[in-house]
């Protein structure tokens, strides 16, 4: 029997033990790429084309974007030590209203990183700064209307209904 497009709609409220438990997964789900760019971006300053191929202000963009990628792995990691610290046999709204928003914290870092480092990889391989800058505003954009604009609306059209 089909279901109608209002039931498969229809939200389940999680129980805080639920919730949390999906709120840590996905944190560990997101952490070891974290860590891969922010090795990667590591890496780039010891190459010994990185001096010679930057400018020193896209050095500095590259130093931005590697405190923004550590800025995100510090925000994505913060609600496991928040829980092992504070309580970690009880499981509250609290709790987790303040992961959400940690974690939530961390995606415009790690969307200005990214694009930046976008930035930078275009300006190498295309020798010129105005289409890597197009290229990593549209990179930008994308991840603001996929991060943040599409949540809200779907959450908006939820609340309307």
């Amino acid at each position: 029997m089909a279901q109608s497009k209002q039931q498969r709609d229809e939200a389940v409220r999680l129980a805080p033990d639920k919730a949390a438990e999906y709120l840590l997964e996905e944190c560990r789900m997101v952490l070891p790429g974290l860590q891969a760019l922010f090795g990667f971006q590591l890496i780039a300053v010891f190459n010994a084309r990185f001096a010679t191929l930057l400018s020193p202000g896209e050095r500095i963009a590259h130093l931005v974007a590697l405190a923004l990628v550590a800025i995100a792995i510090a925000l994505v990691m913060a609600p496991a030590a928040l829980h092992r610290q504070t309580d970690p046999h009880v499981l509250s709204d609290r709790f987790l209203r303040i992961s959400t928003r940690l974690v939530l914290a961390s995606m415009p870092a790690l969307a200005v990183a990214l694009a930046l480092e976008f930035y930078l990889v275009a300006r190498v391989i295309l020798q010129r700064p105005l289409m890597p800058a197009l290229a990593a505003a549209a990179i930008l954009a994308f991840f603001v209307a996929a991060w943040f604009v599409l949540p809200r609306f779907s959450r908006l059209r939820g609340q309307a209904r």
